[in-house]
This record gives C-alpha cells, structure tokens and sequence, in this order.
C-alpha cells in the first residue's frame, strides 16, 4: 500500500543547502537507492534522500553555470528525478523510483559534458505501459519546430508524466494512473500554447499557428449533449477564449468522432455512434458562435482507440477507463 503524499517538486521537499557540497563527485557516478527490502532504518532512507539532494545539487550546479531550467535537458531530468521521489515517499516497492533517478541521471551527464543535441527518446522504465498515444503524438508534434524552443520545459515533463501514469497503470490500474495521466494532458495542451505564442508579436504575419485542440468527452452508448461530461465541455471553451486572448484567426474547424470497443471492434454500431457525437459537437460550436460553414466532420467508430485498459475489472472500472475513447476530437486550424 502506497502512503499519501502531497505532490510537490523536489527543490521544495530536500534539503537544499546541502547539497551544493557533494555537487564535486559529478561525472559518471550513479546513485543506487537501497533496494526496498532493505529500506527499514533510518539510516538507510538517509542514505536515499542524501542521493537525492546530490543529484539535485548537480542539476542546480547545470542552472548556476548557465542552463536554463527551461531548458529540455534540464525540465527532463528535473521532471525524472522528481517523479522518482514521489514514488520512493508514497513506498513504490518496484524497480521504478531507481529506474527514473538513473534516466534524470543519465541527462545529468550528458549536459555535464557538453554533449549536443540532448536525447529526446523517453524509455517507458519499469516497463511502464504505453498509454494515451493522442497526447505522445501531439508532443512529438511539438519537436523540431519553431516553437519547441518555447515549450521545451512542458514537452519535456509531459513525457516523464506519461511515462509515469503508464507506471502506475501497471502497478494499480486506471484509479491509479488517472491522475497522472490528466497532468499530462494539462502539460500538452500548455506545450501546445507556448509553442503557437512563440515569437508572435504585433508584427508577425498571418501564418498557420498549429491547432488547438480540445476533446469532448461522452458517457457509454451516449451521444447527445446532456451525455457530454461537463469538465470536457469546459476544455472547448478554454479554447475558444485562447482564440481571442492570443489574437488569433479561426481558419477552420475539424471534427472527428470516435467510438470505444464495447460493442466490438469494427461493430457499423459504432461507426453511427461516432457519427452522431461529432454531429453533436458541431451543433455546440455553432450555438457558441461558430461558423458552421468553417465545421467538417469525420468520424472514425473504434478505429482509434487511445487507451486499450487491457485487463481492467470490473465492469465499471472498465467504462470510466475507456472513458477518453469516447470522443469528438476537436482541432482548431488556426492562424495568427
């Protein structure tokens, strides 16, 4: 049984004063934490957590020296180091707390010795499951842009918080990864926001600006708008106040409505229900002051499922985990 605990960043939770001291044993070394069976004296929980500080030392000793905490390598190892703490206090009795230290570990290293550029692979440690790859694929949308330089630190800490959740899905299932699966999502869609708004100003011409994207998300075999869940709902009108707030032109409106697998895989059942869902949203733009002639939509039935929720029990559980493939994906096509 993991024990609560209140999610905050490492810099704020270890002793920072010190840590700038061992910041001198830097280079190749890797810090290995005691294996669980043995974390029972005090002694040895000190030992971890003295691990920690230095290896937070190391990232401060990077951002004295003049890297920015923004920066990817940087937002990356802070992000691993802090998601292995978190687990190490809540007991994680895997191999994950080691496993996510040594990849913060691994960047630590890199940047030390000036390698460039800094890997951008992000392994699922622990074997972590692979889950939401909607929002892996909207970040790796984000590299090798323009506007990556901007949205480093997010993409960066929305890769680790996948990695995370797939992790916890592992070990305790949806209930579990739920959580850590919505600070990704909110870390995508401000990677998204950074990566438009970078380097716009008065005088940028009108050029695409990448889509903002939102999902209403609907109850099972629902497909009208009392079935829409509400906080989804809320994301549409966030992205709509984004439109005007960033100064932005509204070229088109793309729908796409899915479906998830409880009526069977390729079932045409599905392929009406996501019909009707995304014809659903478009009446809800058009009510909120679209123009319907800027809407089109597709629908896909279960073609395209996100999260697969493979050997979640009971039934109940099942539904609300496949709870985001039963979508209308809504892309924005917008220029600034």
């Amino acid at each position: 049984m993991k024990l609560p605990h209140n999610r905050s960043t490492l810099s704020r939770t270890l002793l920072a004063a010190a840590v700038l001291a061992a910041v001198g044993t830097a280079g190749a070394q890797q810090t290995r934490l005691t294996p669980q069976e043995k974390r029972i004296t005090d002694e040895a929980i000190h030992a971890d957590l003295q691990g920690y500080e230095t290896t937070q030392g190391r990232i401060q000793a990077l951002n004295d020296g003049g890297r920015s905490i923004r920066d990817y390598g940087m937002a990356k190892a802070q992000c691993w180091l802090d998601v292995s703490f978190h687990e190490y206090t809540r007991n994680d009795r895997s191999a994950f707390p080691q496993e996510a230290l040594t990849e913060s570990e691994k960047l630590i290293v890199d940047m030390e010795n000036g390698v460039a550029p800094i890997p951008t692979d992000t392994p699922l440690v622990n074997g972590a499951k692979y889950l939401r790859d909607d929002l892996w694929q909207r970040l790796r949308a984000i590299h090798g842009t323009p506007g990556f330089e901007c949205a480093q630190q997010k993409v960066a800490c929305g890769e680790v918080e996948l990695v995370h959740a797939g992790n916890e899905f592992n070990q305790q299932q949806w209930r579990h990864s739920k959580p850590y699966i919505q600070i990704a999502e909110d870390l995508v869609n401000d990677a998204e926001a950074l990566a438009r708004q970078c380097g716009a100003g008065p005088a940028t011409p009108a050029v695409p600006a990448g889509p903002l994207v939102a999902n209403v998300l609907f109850e099972f075999d629902r497909d009208q708008y009392r079935d829409i869940r509400t906080y989804s709902l809320e994301s549409v009108d966030r992205a709509l106040a984004t439109l005007k707030d960033e100064g932005l032109t509204l070229e088109g409106v793309a729908l796409v409505g899915h479906a998830d697998r409880m009526h069977g895989r390729g079932h045409d059942y599905n392929q009406g229900l996501s019909q009707r869902r995304a014809q659903t949203v478009r009446e809800l733009l058009v009510d909120r002051g679209i123009d319907p002639d800027k809407i089109r939509y597709e629908y896909r039935g279960d073609t395209q499922q996100v999260q697969q929720c493979e050997g979640v029990k009971p039934r109940a559980a099942l539904l609300e985990c496949l709870l985001p493939n039963r979508r209308v994906e809504v892309r924005f096509e917008l220029a600034r």
